[in-house]
């Protein structure tokens, strides 16, 4: 089994889990969504893209509390902060809100085998439209403190923070 569809039911598995570690309560949602991400410093070196696309699953709990948390893992394109390989970002995040939610969290990327040599941190502020019932449609705005340290093969320090829109369509249960 290649590593990448490996890494993609793991995602998967983990979002699942957190479902049953909760329960599936009133306020639990599972997602998937997109996010276009801008890097702010222009780091000279050919692989590195500045600009992308990326794709995550995501769980979320918050009931009918104003405070709840989210769980999201994130896949990225090769190129992204100048990897040879696929990333790959699980993230932790404390929600606050309902419609219009802030949040902040932690993630830390994974690449060809191995983490980066620091986390990064985020915040976000986001809306949340209901399509339906059971269906909703979450547009977001992350600002990402990120230093991905030295890559493998290169003497090149990444260090730039990252802007990220994104948009998840989430299912509630």
């Amino acid at each position: 089994m290649r590593t990448t569809l490996r890494i993609w039911i793991l995602g998967l598995v983990v979002c699942i889990g957190f479902c049953g570690l909760t329960g599936a309560q009133a306020g639990s949602r599972i997602g998937a969504g997109l996010n276009y991400w801008y890097a702010l410093d222009d780091i000279d070196f050919d692989e590195f893209d500045r600009n992308g696309t990326s794709w995550f699953i995501s769980y979320q709990r918050r009931g009918d509390q104003l405070i709840g948390w989210e769980a999201d893992f994130e896949f990225m394109p090769e190129g992204f902060m100048g990897s040879s390989e696929k990333v790959y970002a699980p993230q932790a995040y404390a929600v606050l809100g309902k419609s219009i939610t802030v949040a902040g969290g932690v993630g830390w990327y994974y690449s060809d085998g191995d983490w980066s040599d620091e986390p990064f941190y985020a915040l976000r502020a986001g809306m949340e439209f209901s399509l339906i019932p059971a269906i909703a449609l979450d547009i977001s705005a992350n600002y990402r403190f990120t230093k991905w340290g030295d890559l493998k093969d290169e003497e090149i320090d990444i260090d730039t923070d990252t802007i990220t829109l994104g948009a998840a369509v989430r299912l509630g249960m």
